[in-house]
């Protein structure tokens, strides 16, 4: 589970609601605090049991690069609601809800799609699907297909406990004793719970089952088009920073490592974080403009 560092909105990032054709959907909106949005946009979609805070340590830097970002909550996340259908939260469905938040983002400029974990699977599909106008896609801490590793054991847990026991059972046996053995402050802790109590029974169950059984997309994704970044931490406990290594070479990606950094790289490594993606984002818009001048 993503554990924002603070809860605080940094100066130039308020909280927003993105109305799109196919629902609302809950945001958080950075703009530099001096100078203007000068650059194209950027959408920042979080992981499984995350949400749009998991991006806060970024947010500001980011947008202080001359672009407008955005971070949401996908549906049947802490405060976008969801339906108590389960095909609302597949890959695909998600994929769709990301390419309609991203083509009223951009309002007519492409947009730099970013994807974090669950977000990677789920933001791929808008990319080999969707029809938003895009300038690059990053896959953040995030693999070719089903999650590997503890993570995978985890959400195999979750699977079997929250149907019989439910959400609050897993929240007061599994995630707030991890939670408090690893020193979370309490105004955290109190966050942590509330998101996942609110996010949607159903969906949470249908996510884990996604992000356990996505198939390889990577021959798809080779074909795309789009320049990709492949960016997690050296100490990743989610896809193995092998595996993603390769997948990088397998879409001839680059590549960003960071260092000292395990499956949350804007949490634990923001400031390497949001330099690696401004340069990649600069260098991605430059060359789209060289090809259309």
């Amino acid at each position: 589970m993503s554990t924002p560092r603070f809860l605080t909105l940094p100066p130039g990032v308020t909280v927003l609601q993105m109305e799109t054709p196919v629902g609302s959907f809950a945001a958080l909106e950075a703009l530099p605090v001096s100078g203007v949005a000068e650059r194209w946009p950027a959408l920042l979609v979080p992981g499984f049991t995350g949400s749009k805070e998991d991006f806060l340590s970024v947010m500001q830097t980011l947008a202080q690069a001359g672009r407008r970002v955005i971070a949401v909550d996908m549906r049947g996340q802490y405060e976008t609601p969801g339906p108590d259908d389960p095909k609302a939260y597949t890959c695909a469905a998600l994929g769709a809800d990301v390419d309609a938040i991203a083509t009223v983002v951009g309002g007519g400029e492409p947009v730099h799609l970013l994807g974090h974990s669950f977000g990677g699977l789920v933001t791929r599909e808008t990319v080999l699907n969707g029809t938003a106008k895009l300038a690059s896609f990053t896959l953040m801490s995030s693999g070719p297909g089903g999650i590997t590793g503890p993570r995978e054991r985890a959400g195999r847990v979750l699977l079997a406990e929250l149907p019989e026991h439910g959400v609050d059972y897993m929240w007061a046996n599994r995630m707030e004793p991890e939670a408090l053995k690893a020193g979370v402050p309490d105004d955290i802790v109190a966050f942590l719970r509330k998101r996942l109590l609110a996010n949607s029974p159903t969906g949470l169950l249908s996510m884990a089952d996604e992000v356990l059984n996505a198939a390889d997309r990577v021959p798809d994704l080779v074909q795309c088009g789009l320049d990709i970044l492949v960016l997690y931490g050296e100490h990743d406990d989610g896809w193995p920073p092998l595996l993603q290594a390769e997948m990088a070479r397998r879409l001839r990606a680059e590549c960003v490592v960071v260092p000292g950094s395990a499956h949350s790289p804007a949490v634990e490594a923001p400031e390497t974080t949001a330099a690696a993606l401004t340069r990649f984002w600069n260098a991605a818009e430059s060359r789209l403009l060289q090809q259309h001048a």
